[in-house]
């Protein structure tokens, strides 16, 4: 690795979830490593190797941090075969094959053959990028979204790829980005959206939707983009593979001109940079420059919500933010980007124009809508959207109908991970009768599935609720008050403006 000026200074410590100085309001695989296929070989690899690839990566923070101009001319060592080693052990062992059917487990069977191959082929510039397997999975409006299923080899180096290049862009990107980012949640991003809003001037929100943004992805801009940090040529033709692999679907090859697939693991990132240059650094110019009062702004990845405390700057800035789109060959979706009125003189307000209860807005799986605190003061209330919770539950029932020759035990443990899993998400303070609806809904949808399963069934209510009790867990609550953890996270350093 080389920038225009190296430095061998001390660790550089963990960002905090928010830039000092800057406005506070800012899917994993699951992981299994099977010694059975990785062999004794991997479980005996040397701690002074991983504390020397740490090292490594962490002289780039370094000069990442220490010189916001340099360019990174030599990356492509740094993704050396214990990197790919490490990205194909998180990879889920159970995910779908792309379009050469190679699974995780059969790769794994001669894993440090096909690691060493692979990374001479990466090395030597002789590795090609397969196209991604073109699927669709529904959305809670009905419609499809389209999924990108990239080959495994191309998974194993683009996640190594992102490890790298992470160790140079988080140190770039903004307070108020959370999407796809290392030690951030979307849990995160609402304690920061809830926190700013309840302790800002904030009278107004705008929700705002880009239009089919990753298939709009301009592939120029982002090459340019990507320019301004990396001058690494070998990982910018890498990137370059990726995007312009194409997809299949019914067997045809189509290319891809535009977009980055949604579903492959280097995707996010390409997204958070695009988005860092076209979105974030312009946003914050344009508070500085026009804004005659308080701009919050969260973006989870390409869901952005902004709070501001006049009617006439929100106005403006979704003017010019339309017009800032457009360069980049991006737009916002009319119909799902809203301003409201929202905050803590809301309800007032509306109700002196004879207008009802304040508007709600749709973020990260949660409805937020304008409350109070038992003592009177303003709070923002989050409930499970309706239309997520539906969807949820029909595909429960679906799953009931497919498992229903199962014996009760094993579907007491399937039905059991369901709702931890919703609990997990979803058991956030104030939303406790929301999850304790859904896990009625379950409940009952189990009682219906075991009452079809014959006819002289004895499965009455209180029976029910034996096994419900047994295998269900109860709705408890676990997430803190968002003010506590985003405290603790950001300890009290950035200011909420």
């Amino acid at each position: 690795m080389h920038g225009r000026r190296e430095s061998d200074s001390r660790v550089v410590p963990a960002k905090l979830a928010n830039k000092a100085g800057k406005p506070a309001a800012e899917l994993v695989e699951e992981r299994r490593l099977d010694e059975r296929i990785t062999g004794q070989q991997n479980a005996c690899r040397t701690q002074s190797r991983d504390v020397s690839a740490s090292s490594a990566l962490e002289r780039v923070r370094q000069v990442a941090v220490n010189d916001r101009d340099a360019r990174f001319t030599a990356l492509l060592h740094h993704v050396d075969v214990d990197r790919l080693r490490g990205a194909y052990r998180v990879l889920s062992p159970k995910a779908a094959a792309g379009v050469d059917g190679e699974t995780w487990e059969s790769y794994g069977q001669s894993l440090e053959e096909n690691l060493e191959d692979l990374h001479g082929r990466v090395q030597r510039g002789a590795y090609r990028a397969k196209p991604s397997r073109r699927v669709y999975i529904p959305k809670a409006d009905g419609r499809l979204r389209p999924l990108g299923i990239a080959a495994l080899e191309d998974k194993i180096v683009q996640r190594a790829v992102v490890e790298v290049l992470n160790a140079i862009y988080e140190t770039d990107f903004l307070g108020f980005s959370y999407g796809f980012r290392p030690g951030r949640s979307p849990h995160d991003a609402l304690d920061a959206l809830t926190v700013a809003v309840e302790n800002t001037k904030v009278n107004w929100v705008l929700d705002a939707d880009f239009r089919d943004f990753f298939t709009s992805l301009d592939h120029c801009w982002l090459a340019k983009f990507l320019e301004h940090r990396i001058a690494d040529e070998r990982v910018l033709r890498l990137i370059q593979k990726w995007l312009r692999a194409g997809v299949i679907e019914d067997g045809r090859w189509m290319a891809s001109e535009e977009g980055s697939p949604q579903g492959a693991t280097v995707s996010p990132l390409l997204a958070n940079v695009y988005l860092h240059y076209v979105f974030d650094l312009w946003v914050q110019q344009w508070r500085s420059r026009h804004a005659r009062g308080e701009l919050i702004v969260v973006r989870y990845a390409d869901d952005v919500v902004l709070g501001f405390q006049h009617q006439s700057d929100a106005e403006r800035f979704r003017d010019d933010l339309e017009q800032r789109l457009v360069k980049f060959g991006l737009a916002l979706n009319a119909e799902k980007t809203r301003l409201i009125r929202f905050g803590r003189f809301a309800a007032q307000q509306r109700a002196e124009r004879g207008l009802g209860r304040p508007e709600t807005f749709d973020f990260l799986g949660f409805t937020h809508m304008c409350g109070k605190t038992k003592d009177g003061r303003f709070a923002v209330r989050r409930r499970t959207i309706k239309k997520r919770m539906a969807a949820k539950l029909k595909e429960v029932k679906a799953s009931l109908m497919a498992r229903r020759h199962w014996p009760v035990e094993m579907q007491g443990r399937w039905l059991g991970a369901v709702v931890r899993g919703h609990l997990a998400y979803y058991s956030v303070p104030g939303n406790i009768q929301q999850v304790g609806a859904f896990r009625e809904a379950v409940v009952r949808l189990w009682r219906r599935a075991l009452r079809r399963r014959s006819q002289k069934t004895r499965m009455n209510w209180q029976r029910m609720r034996r096994l419900a009790d047994r295998w269900v867990p109860r709705a408890r609550y676990t997430h803190p008050w968002p003010n506590e953890r985003f405290a603790a996270r950001t300890q009290v350093r950035s200011p909420v403006r």
